[in-house]
């Protein structure tokens, strides 16, 4: 499987259109060059820390015209596209939403952030959060959705594991002062799941938060397949899905859990 991540640029200078224009470039780019799915950073459309934006651009997920505009990006080109997260309205409630639509533009997936954050964030005073976990079957691949903050909270991608889950797919929103944090957690996850994760996140400054880049990709062992710097990128990755299943039958760590288990 060929996967892109686009690291996108979300600074104060730019707009929501503005970077929906940059998402259908490199969606088209991307699709072009022989991508499989294209994987996008957390709430690229507002940029995470635009708290103030977050009502403006709220959607309903069976009419908003976001989605819909993402939908035909991925029927267009034919590719899966994990859209990043967008903020979706729900009655009163806004979620902070990953939507993963398949290459006929159909939406297979939506995960809701359950762990919103509150450091330094309005997150959680704004947003509801979600409560479901999320795993999904894509060429050949049952994929797990998270977001962000989710990172740092190892029973969820536990459970997407009892799920089926061979790779993680993260996308994020994630500040520079903590990059060291995430690097070492996407290994962790890795490593402790035996499961590729692929994680995606932005680049830039917005209203004085810099985001961290270093969007990366490690293989079921935690070996590094490749890494960006802080500036905008795309990773690219071919990933042989089933290095999961021989690492696991290699390497039979997770038939030898005793805690977690129901």
């Amino acid at each position: 499987m060929k996967l892109a991540a686009v690291q996108l640029s979300i600074s104060d200078a730019d707009s929501p259109s503005d970077r929906l224009a940059l998402v259908e470039q490199a969606v088209a780019t991307e699709a072009g060059n022989g991508a499989d799915l294209v994987l996008l950073p957390e709430m690229w459309l507002p940029g995470y820390f635009g708290f103030d934006g977050y009502g403006a651009v709220a959607e309903d997920l069976a009419s908003g015209p976001t989605v819909a505009r993402l939908a035909a990006l991925a029927r267009r080109d034919s590719v899966y596209l994990c859209a990043g997260s967008l903020v979706e309205r729900c009655g009163d409630k806004m979620f902070n939403s990953t939507l993963l639509f398949d290459p006929e533009g159909s939406r297979v997936a939506v995960y809701r952030k359950i762990h919103l954050f509150g450091y330094g964030s309005r997150e959680q005073d704004l947003l509801t959060p979600g409560r479901d976990i999320v795993t999904v079957d894509i060429a050949g691949c049952r994929v797990g959705l998270s977001t962000c903050y989710d990172l740092r909270f190892p029973e969820l991608y536990r459970e997407q594991v009892d799920q089926g889950a061979e790779m993680f797919l993260i996308v994020a929103g994630w500040p520079f002062p903590r990059v060291e944090a995430w690097r070492c957690l996407l290994q962790a996850r890795a490593i402790e799941n035996q499961a590729f994760v692929v994680a995606c996140n932005a680049a830039g400054i917005q209203t004085g938060s810099t985001f961290a880049g270093a969007s990366a990709a490690f293989d079921p062992w935690g070996v590094c397949l490749g890494s960006l710097d802080h500036r905008p990128g795309v990773l690219h990755l071919d990933v042989r899905v089933e290095d999961a299943f021989d690492a696991r039958a290699e390497f039979p760590a997770l038939a030898d859990r005793r805690l977690g288990r129901s």
